[in-house]
């Protein structure tokens, strides 16, 4: 018995508001702001304030800092793989934008969150292996050499525009790639300030 063409809008229309919210509530688990809660401090009022790896690297360390990375990666992961499930792959795009915006404002801790790096490079891991790879190996190059993690994420995030249209990426898909990119440079808007006027922090780990 097939559904009434009504019904079947409805019904994607549902999958369409399921797979963002899932996305959503995805991004918005920050583990910048758990990883030190389990270890007794309040990412909150350390460093800089934000509850990114960059300051969770500053105020507890490597092994830290690398829990907060992994686990927002793999949220980026999760976030767009329940979208390519509930609805498609070309849709999933939209889940990788809606992740990284939960990240940013995440609802589970009072909107105050991170910058969405890892979370959209995890995204693009999930839809093209080899952009989110090789975005994700020049972040880490230049986060080495600079020591200024927010010189390799404007970089890292910047390649992911021209690197999805060089697979072939087009349409509504690259214009989510291209919105996912805006949000995480919006977000870096104090530390590109930071940077014109040199004083810009760099990575200084316990």
């Amino acid at each position: 018995m097939s559904v009434p063409k009504r019904d079947a809008c409805r019904l994607r229309h549902v999958e369409y508001a399921l797979a963002l919210l899932v996305a959503y509530l995805v991004g918005s688990v920050d583990f910048g702001v758990i990883v030190p809660k389990l270890m007794g401090v309040d990412i909150y009022a350390e460093g800089s304030g934000n509850p990114g790896t960059s300051n969770v690297f500053r105020a507890l360390g490597k092994k830290a800092a690398g829990l907060v990375l992994l686990g927002d990666l793999l949220k980026g992961v999760v976030a767009v793989w329940a979208g390519a499930v509930i609805v498609d792959t070309p849709f999933a795009y939209w889940s990788a934008v809606v992740a990284v915006v939960g990240h940013s404002f995440p609802v589970w801790h009072k909107f105050k969150g991170g910058k969405g790096v890892a979370t959209g490079l995890g995204g693009a891991l999930f839809l093209q292996p080899l952009v989110g790879g090789v975005a994700a190996l020049v972040w880490i190059a230049i986060v080495l050499k600079t020591k200024t993690a927010a010189v390799a994420s404007l970089i890292g995030i910047g390649l992911l525009l021209p690197g999805f249209a060089l697979r072939g990426v087009r349409g509504a898909e690259l214009v989510a790639v291209g919105l996912l990119v805006a949000v995480v440079y919006v977000r870096h808007v104090p530390n590109i300030k930071r940077m014109l006027s040199g004083a810009e922090n760099t990575l200084e780990a316990r």
